[in-house]
C-alpha cells in the first residue's frame, strides 16, 4: 500500500488558528469552510489530520488548556497563595482583554455557546475548568497545611469562589469590559480574602 502525501501544514499553526475561528464564531457558526480557510487546508486535509469537526473543537481545547495551563502553574506558585491568586486573577484581565485575541475565554464562549455540541465536547468543557479549579483548591489546600490560611478557611469554597469571579470576568469582558474594569473587579474579589 502506497503512503499517503505527506503534510505540507504545520498542525499546530492549523489547530491555532482553527481555535481562533471556533472562539470568534462558536461550534455552530464555524463551518468547514471557515475553518479551512482560516487553516489554509482544505477539507480532505482537515478530516485526514484532525478527524471531523468535533474533534478538531476538541483538539482545540486542548491547544488552549496547552496554553493556559503552564502560565496557571507559574503563577500560583507565587510564594503566598494570595499572592498566586491576584497573579491569577490579574493575568486573567490582561489577557481577557487582549486585543490581538477575541475577548473573553475560550472555554466559556464555548459553554455559552451552548449548541448541540456532543456530550464529550460538553464533558471535556467541564473536565477542564474543574482542572483548573483542582489547581487553584490545591493550592489553597497547601496555604491551609501552611498557615497561611486559618484552619477553618474552605479551599474548594474559595477555589469555587475564585473560579466563578474568573468566568465571571470572561463574561464582562466578551461584553465589552476595559482591562482596567476588570482589574477592579480583581480588587474587590481580593477584598474578601479570608485572613
Amino acid at each position: 500500500m502506497a503512503a499517503g502525501r505527506p503534510r505540507s501544514f504545520c498542525k499546530n499553526q492549523a489547530l491555532d488558528r482553527a481555535l481562533d475561528v471556533f472562539w470568534r464564531k462558536g461550534f455552530e457558526g464555524a463551518s468547514i469552510c471557515d475553518l479551512t480557510d482560516a487553516m489554509g487546508i482544505n477539507p480532505p486535509s482537515l478530516y485526514a489530520a484532525f478527524g471531523n469537526k468535533e474533534k478538531l473543537f476538541c483538539q482545540s481545547i486542548d491547544r488552549y488548556e496547552e496554553r493556559h495551563s503552564a502560565r496557571r502553574a507559574a503563577v500560583l506558585a507565587a510564594p503566598t497563595a494570595r499572592e498566586g491568586i491576584e497573579a491569577l486573577l490579574r493575568e486573567s484581565a490582561r489577557s481577557l482583554t487582549d486585543k490581538s485575541k477575541p475577548a473573553g475565554c475560550f472555554y466559556v464562549q464555548a459553554i455559552a455557546g451552548g449548541g448541540d455540541h456532543g456530550t464529550c465536547v460538553q464533558e471535556m468543557l467541564k473536565a477542564k475548568r474543574e482542572e483548573g479549579e483542582r489547581d487553584v483548591r490545591k493550592r489553597l489546600e497547601q496555604a491551609k497545611a501552611e498557615g497561611e490560611l486559618s484552619s477553618d478557611a474552605d479551599p474548594s469554597a474559595l477555589a469555587r469562589y475564585i473560579s466563578t469571579v474568573a468566568q465571571g470576568m470572561s463574561v464582562q469582558a466578551a461584553s465589552g469590559a476595559t482591562r482596567k474594569d476588570l482589574d477592579r473587579i480583581v480588587d474587590v474579589a481580593l477584598s474578601a480574602w479570608p485572613a
